[in-house]
């Protein structure tokens, strides 16, 4: 069996929503116990679906040094950011969502991460949306984190591998898209 898109596209626009995504961190405990403050959660996660970060980068000329940033988009499908909720200021702890894509096997999976940690060596920024622009959003010396969503359907050599590497990951079942939905209605005589 093969994911669907339409599954992956569930599954991403559920984990852009704080309180999914808190759902999901349930379900790895480690995770769960990062958010700085479980009796306000919700001023303690702050979730960026396809997240970009602007990248600083230096370069010498002539005996000056320049600065520049580069916004980048990571290659994953959510970034969760905590934050402690009194002092509004981003924490150190940043977990990365991982959802396996349609056609997608354990290398491009497994690149997809490394791709961040390789970006994430250098001084970022978090390109925050306007709800959060008061957020101090520097991103220097901070641990992170992946958290990696499979379906039923996944390959088995991915769960595998995922194992093999010791990255956490959590088995999602499939939801039924809106156009089954409505197919299922469509055939029910009592409709």
């Amino acid at each position: 069996m093969t994911i669907k898109k339409s599954n992956y596209e569930h599954l991403l626009a559920e984990y852009s929503n704080n309180d999914r995504a808190i759902a999901l961190l349930k379900q790895h405990r480690p995770y769960l116990e990062m958010i700085p403050s479980l009796r306000r959660p919700q001023e303690s996660v702050i979730t960026l679906p396809l997240p970009i970060v602007k990248l600083r980068q230096s370069s010498t000329q002539e005996g000056s040094t320049h600065k520049t940033a580069v916004a980048t988009m990571l290659p994953c499908e959510v970034a969760i950011l905590m934050c402690d909720p009194e002092w509004k200021i981003k924490t150190g702890v940043e977990i990365f969502i991982f959802i396996h894509r349609p056609d997608e096997d354990f290398s491009d999976l497994l690149k997809r991460w490394r791709q961040i940690q390789v970006f994430l060596d250098k001084d970022y920024e978090w390109l925050m949306p306007p709800r959060y622009k008061h957020i101090f959003s520097e991103g220097a010396n901070d641990a992170i984190y992946p958290l990696f969503v499979i379906f039923p359907e996944t390959p088995e050599r991915i769960k595998r591998g995922l194992q093999g590497a010791n990255l956490p990951f959590v088995c999602q079942p499939p939801t039924a898209s809106d156009e089954e939905i409505v197919e299922d209605l469509s055939k029910d005589p009592a409709v």
